[in-house]
Order: structure tokens, then sequence, then C-alpha cells
């Protein structure tokens, strides 16, 4: 390992905006690092797979061609990963982070000769395949060929560095950092209050005899009876839940809007786009779809995190309505706590749920 050393011999910081930028990303790097501090391997095995995931990408560009247009976002995202475990190699080793983005940004505006891009992502390959070999002796020549080769890929490649570096920050902020309230957006608070959704909600859910699960809001029945729908019973007439789980912790539910007639219709254009058909179909299809994964992790029974390649589907899932400002934080929130809700309704065939926008909580009360 790298003794006693707090940088790399690299150029000077040419720009109070450069040092600004680059400081701010290795302050993320520090409030992100969520992986075991007793051994380097996780980091070095992070890097390694993100590297694969990177030639993955383009490898998906031969065979698919025109039918993979999004291949340059997919790029940006995997260069972005790349980079963040890199740098925090380089953060456990005690090297300035800022310094070492520093030199990738000289690098990349210095390329003598561009590259091709499958040879700079093989050359990226190799000097990886060298970290991997034996983390205990990396050496200085060692990480600053993988920030030489990097810097070449991305170039090759035509990414910007400065819109990977933001669009990382974007991503792991998002994902691991608790989000400030007052920064939270609320969508609908300039509404008239017949329009918005509550921001004190009880629900109650009852089962009948028949097995059909009903919902009553201040008294009044609503929405249709529920069954689970499936040769196996699941709980999913307990649905439901989620959506309430939505617009307490999100402030998001089309499905509980149009259910309780609290669409936005005094703005026809946000009517149609965010509270009617379609989105209330996004909704009810993330919805289904989480539900089955959730199947298979005991409906996160004693989990207090959500897969990341999970949070980036449901991202995928609501892209282009208003649910996409919010941070996958929120999200795992109103995930692990809309299941927790869930499996005390299951478990009690029924119950009384209660939801609070302005603490952006729900939880459950027997009826």
């Amino acid at each position: 390992m790298i003794a006693n050393e707090t940088s790399l011999d690299y150029s000077e910081l040419k720009t109070t905006d450069d040092i600004r930028h680059f400081n701010e990303y290795a302050c993320v790097i520090g409030q992100t690092d969520r992986l075991p501090r007793e051994s380097l391997n996780p980091v070095i095995l992070g890097l390694f797979g993100e590297v694969g995931s990177l030639l993955a990408v383009s490898k998906k560009l031969y065979r698919e061609r025109e039918a993979f247009p999004w291949h340059n976002d997919s790029l940006t995202e995997e260069f972005g990963d790349v980079l963040w475990y890199f740098a925090t190699l380089c953060k456990r080793l005690g090297i300035c982070v800022s310094t070492i983005l520093q030199e990738l940004a000289e690098t990349y505006q210095t390329i003598a000769r561009p590259i091709s891009k499958d040879h700079a992502l093989i050359s990226l390959g190799k000097s990886t395949a060298v970290l991997l070999d034996d983390s205990s002796t990396l050496s200085k020549q060692e990480l600053e060929s993988f920030a030489r080769h990097y810097a070449q890929a991305l170039g090759a490649c035509g990414l910007d560095f400065r819109t990977v570096i933001e669009s990382n920050v974007a991503k792991i902020t998002g994902r691991f950092i608790e989000p400030d309230p007052h920064s939270l957006p609320t969508f609908d608070e300039e509404f008239p209050q017949d329009e918005q959704l509550p921001w004190h909600f009880k629900i109650r859910i009852t089962q009948r005899k028949s097995g059909m699960s009903y919902m009553q809001w201040n008294g009044v029945f609503i929405g249709d009876p529920l069954a689970d729908n499936i040769a196996e019973p699941d709980g999913y007439r307990y649905h439901d839940v989620f959506h309430l789980a939505h617009a307490a912790i999100l402030h998001w539910s089309p499905t509980f809007r149009a259910l309780i007639k609290h669409k936005r219709k005094s703005v026809s254009k946000v009517d149609r786009t965010q509270d009617s058909g379609r989105p209330i179909v996004i909704e009810e299809g993330l919805t289904a779809w989480l539900f089955s994964r959730a199947k298979q992790l005991d409906f996160f029974q004693g989990q207090s995190s959500v897969s990341f390649d999970i949070l980036k589907t449901v991202q995928q899932f609501v892209r282009g309505y208003e649910v996409e400002q919010c941070p996958l934080k929120l999200w795992e929130r109103a995930i692990l706590e809309g299941y927790k809700v869930f499996r005390q309704t299951k478990e009690n065939r029924g119950g009384t749920i209660i939801g609070d926008r302005a603490s952006r909580s729900i939880r459950y009360a027997s009826i």
C-alpha cells in the first residue's frame, strides 16, 4: 500500500471553479462510502466490476446498434461509477481526491491524438486488472496509469468529464444522502385544497368473508373491492397501501388522487399529464413490478435498504413524470415504510393506515 503520501505529483489547480467543483466531489465521496473499512478489496472489486459494466455497454452498442439509442447516457453513468470507485480507492489510500480529479481533467484536455474507443476501453481494462492483481502493493505509478487510461477512454467515447462528475454526484447523493426536507417537492401546494392530496389521512382497510378487501376514507368506500387475482394468494389485495405510502412520503400518487377525486383539474395540462390515465397506469405497473420483486425478498422483512438496481428501475419507470424529482433515498423510504405497513395489514387482514405528508410518514393502526 502507498504509505505517508497525501497527493500525487500533479499540476496546480487552475481555477477557483475547478477547486470548488473537485472539492465538492471529494466531499461527496466521503459521505457516500458505505463499504467495509477493514479492507480495500470491496473497493477494488467494485472498480473492476464497474469497468466491466462500462465495457459491456460498448459491447451492447455493437449488438444492438440503432436499437440502443441511450448508450451515451449509459456510458456517462458507467464512467461516473468507475470514477467513484477510483476516487474512493485514492481516498482510502490517503491520496488527495481533488488533485486526482484535476489531473484527470488535464489529461482529458491534453490527449495528443485521439485513439479508437475499443483500444481505449481495452487499455482501461488492462490497467484495472493490474490494480486487481495485488491490492496490498498498489504503487503510485499503477494509479497514475489507471487515471491516464480512464481519461483517454473518456475522450475516445466523446464524453465530457465535468458532465460525468455532475451526473455521478446527482446519482450517489440521491441514493445515499438523506435529503433536506425543505428541498423536497410537494407537487400540489399551489393548488386549491380540494385538488391537493390530504396532508393527513386515515384509510380503513377491511377484509370480508369473501376474501375481498374494501377501503374507506372518512367513512366512504373508495375504489373497488380487491382480490389477489393469482393462483397462490400473496396479499396483493392490500396493495393500495403502497399508493398511500407514495402519497404520504413522496407527495405523489395519481391512483390515490383519482380514488378520492382530488385530481388537479384546474390546470388541464397537469390533470392530463400527471393525474390521469397514463400516470395511473405507470404507478400501478410500478407497484405490480415491485411487488413481484418484494415477494422474493420476504416483502423486505428485516431489511434496512433497497437494492440500488431496484431503485434505478423505479427511476426508469417514472421518468418524464413529476415524481422523478424525488431522490432515490426518498423512494427507498417510501418502499420500506410502505412494505412494513403492508406486512402488518396482511397479517391482520386489514387495519387503519395513517399517512402524514408533513412528516412524510405512514404507519399502521388496528381497526
